[in-house]
């Protein structure tokens, strides 16, 4: 029996040890399990039995290639909707084509840098979240209705512009836990957005004030903000 634990979980299906090390320590780092298979044939087994929310494909196996892995993938009742990504050193567009068709939901081309790699990882776990999902959300005094959008603190209603309330869902979503400015931008924002990172701050201030007292979003010096209990 896999853990209980809100941390997505993502297999990775390369036959390159030094990769899949790489990819686990940078996925591990931000907040991600990671469970890890050599072959395809293995991959699709540890793929039923632990059901990741995320599929790392290499494109070249030493059984079969990732594109046969991934319609064996979308054959499956148990985790043919999984989302997958292909790893390739294949940077043509009909390579690309194959792979997409193949039921890859997105291509990353080798060699690529972590940052951008889990940033795509991210965007693509946001598009294939099931539309079903908490109406409320609480931490302490605070309450998030998610469907009337509506926010109160100790039962008095907050007004807060829509970045904002991104900003605070995510918070109340991951509480306890530091973020970067480049992890908000990417995680609130989107990574398609161009904004600079001192925005974050400018929203943080609005969100503090909004908030009132006591104080419940900390400022990690060097590291970014988390929303926490109030010393």
């Amino acid at each position: 029996m896999p853990p209980v634990t809100d941390k997505p979980l993502i297999l990775v299906i390369e036959d390159e040890v030094d990769l899949i090390t790489l990819l686990t320590y940078n996925l591990e780092k931000e907040g991600f399990r990671v469970i890890a298979s050599e072959e395809g044939s293995s991959g699709m087994a540890k793929a039923e039995g632990h059901k990741p929310d995320l599929i790392l494909l290499d494109w070249m196996l030493p059984d079969m290639t990732g594109p046969e892995v991934a319609r064996g993938l979308r054959k499956s009742n148990l985790v043919g909707k999984t989302p997958i990504i292909m790893l390739t050193a294949r940077s043509e567009e009909h390579d690309k084509i194959r792979g997409l068709n193949a039921g890859a939901d997105d291509y990353v081309t080798k060699p690529f840098s972590p940052a951008e790699l889990i940033a795509r990882i991210r965007a693509v776990l946001r598009r294939t979240e099931p539309k079903q999902m908490k109406e409320e959300l609480a931490f302490e005094d605070l309450t998030m209705n998610l469907i009337s959008h509506r926010v109160t603190r100790a039962g008095k209603a907050l007004e807060l512009g829509p970045t904002e309330f991104r900003l605070l869902r995510h918070f109340m979503e991951n509480p306890g836990r530091v973020y970067s400015r480049d992890q908000l931008l990417d995680q609130v924002w989107g990574n398609d957005i161009h904004v600079e990172d001192r925005t974050v701050d400018v929203h943080i201030r609005r969100l503090r004030k909004n908030l009132g007292e006591p104080d419940v979003i900390r400022t990690v010096r060097g590291a970014g903000y988390a929303l926490e209990k109030p010393e």
